[in-house]
């Protein structure tokens, strides 16, 4: 890619690393109001600390706050609705997401409707104009929220708000630079009693991330740096992951890899807040709206598949060879990927035939941000090998 050639790159979000991050770097949090909108689900927080330090920062710089924890695993429009009238009705005048990806997203829309209160349809159609400003702790390494514009949400309800949708739930993105966390706290103690299954998910979610970034049709040569460094960062720390078993106990799994995890995790959030992401995530969104499958692992699913699709298309076509450069970043070609991914993946899902020609039948939107475009037959075919 030519260095010289078009570059628009956009990151407003300070990040403030290390331990006790929180309550050390508390002067940041002093800059955005007087009184918070504390967003985050209903137990790890508390368990892991983070509401604790949280707490305990703002109160030591004079702040109020007032809580909201009914993030669920998937937020909906509802949930981000009933946060943002919270907000309205106590006063707050900014947002502090603690959490993985669910807090963080919900948190980042609750930050517009703590504004105002407006139409569904304009806040999934971006055409809000302002936003409480917003910080982060991301108690996961996987997300990468902390760094990126994007609010991905469960719409549930029709155009009222209030009667189901026709046709069913479906995941929809928000995406506006105000929605970009001013000040993300990194701080890898929080994710010290994280089991395996979190813990490999979150690291697969980020590598997808940023290796979905490496091939979108908006990769520049400053998101290929960062996406391959995070991409590097992860590889690196794959035996960890490898060991970490089932019945393993969370303190056996090295903090120095979890601090590097998170950090990849961020990085690769910088990728996809310039980027985008690809085909797979678009296609893992139905293995989460119909089988409840951790949204980690639903892209895990598909990237083999994927990536053999890419590199066909690439020899059998005049396009510009990418993967022999991602093959570099991972360090190895991708057979020997595959292997490891699949032993981080265990048991694959299986797939209906009717299901499979649901899925493969609708349209992808994040297919038209992948460098190679696909065909409704080939996205099928990628269903169908990654669980078929």
């Amino acid at each position: 890619m030519n260095p010289v050639s078009t570059l628009n790159y956009f990151m407003p979000t300070r990040i403030l690393a290390g331990k006790d991050s929180v309550y050390n770097e508390r002067s940041f949090l002093a800059q955005l109001g007087q009184k918070a909108l504390v967003v985050t689900g209903k137990k790890s927080a508390r368990i892991n600390g983070a509401y604790d330090d949280a707490v305990k920062a703002l109160t030591a710089n004079g702040q109020d706050y007032v809580l909201y924890d009914r993030v669920m695993a998937n937020p909906t429009d509802t949930c981000v609705y009933e946060a943002g009238a919270l907000a309205r009705k106590e006063g707050c005048d900014f947002v502090l997401a603690i959490g993985g990806g669910s807090p963080m997203d919900a948190a980042k829309a609750a930050a517009v409707l703590g504004i105002k209160d407006i139409p569904k349809e304009d806040l999934f159609g971006t055409s809000f104009t302002s936003a409480l400003p917003l910080a982060a702790v991301p108690t996961t390494a996987g997300t990468g929220s902390e760094t990126t514009p994007y609010s991905v949400l469960v719409d549930t309800t029709g155009p009222d708000g209030k009667t189901p949708k026709e046709g069913g739930p479906a995941k929809r993105s928000i995406g506006s630079p105000l929605l970009f966390p001013r000040f993300a706290f990194l701080d890898a103690k929080y994710m010290a009693g994280l089991n395996r299954e979190t813990t490999v998910n979150t690291a697969i979610d980020a590598l997808s991330h940023a290796v979905e970034g490496f091939l979108s049709r908006r990769a520049n040569y400053v998101s290929d740096i960062l996406a391959k460094e995070s991409i590097c960062l992860i590889m690196d720390n794959v035996e960890p992951l490898l060991a970490f078993t089932v019945d393993s106990a969370a303190a056996v799994f090295p903090a120095e890899a979890r601090e590097k995890l998170l950090l990849a995790s961020a990085i690769a959030g910088m990728v996809i807040a310039q980027t985008g992401t690809a085909l797979p995530h678009s296609m893992g969104y139905l293995f989460t709206i119909n089988w409840n499958t951790d949204h980690g692992r639903a892209n895990g699913l598909l990237l083999k598949s994927f990536l053999f699709w890419c590199r066909e298309r690439e020899a059998a076509a005049s396009i510009s060879p990418r993967i022999p450069e991602l093959c570099a970043a991972l360090g190895m070609e991708l057979e020997p990927f595959f292997a490891i991914l699949e032993k981080l993946l265990g048991q694959r899902e299986k797939a209906s035939e009717a299901e499979l020609q649901d899925w493969g039948s609708q349209p992808m939107k994040n297919g038209a941000n992948t460098y190679i475009q696909p065909t409704q037959e080939e996205i099928l075919r990628i269903y169908r090998e990654s669980v078929g």
